[in-house]
């Protein structure tokens, strides 16, 4: 099982703003108790935070490693944004960002994903490292 934690942010949250996006990916051996973790983030000089929720899971997604992740890997994704979650798993329709939902929708495709959903800013560790990852990429144009 592959975890991935992953946020998105705006300087403005009215839109049309630098964003960034980040993901902490973990990846347990199974032949042991050791484990890799990846910080990786990214921005858009012109953004909204949705945007970059969504983009942070496709760059996720998009991650590989060769000989490290496996194309039939299981993914448990975590985030804070329940539009994210609840339009991946088309529960909710999907009214914005298409341009960015059928990229979702191809880069995983062939990936077996279970959702979870945390509370932002609420002392999980990773979700608050994500977001301060995602928040300096923003800063950072």
């Amino acid at each position: 099982m592959i975890e991935v934690y992953t946020d998105g942010s705006c300087l403005k949250n009215s839109g049309g703003s630098p964003g960034g996006w980040a993901f902490i990916m973990i990846i347990n051996d199974i032949n042991s108790s050791y484990s890799t973790e990846y910080h990786v983030s990214g921005n858009n000089s012109n953004t909204t935070n949705n945007r970059m929720e969504l983009q942070a899971v496709i760059e996720a997604l998009s991650f590989v490693i060769e000989e490290v992740i496996d194309v039939r890997s299981k993914y448990r994704i975590y985030t804070d944004s329940k539009l994210t979650l609840h339009c991946a798993k088309r529960e909710w329709k999907r009214n914005a960002n298409l341009d960015l939902w059928e990229i979702y929708d191809a880069v995983s495709k062939d990936k077996e994903i279970e959702w979870i959903w945390v509370k932002a800013h609420n002392g999980n560790n990773y979700n608050e490292m994500v977001d301060k990852l995602a928040r300096d990429s923003a800063k950072s144009i």
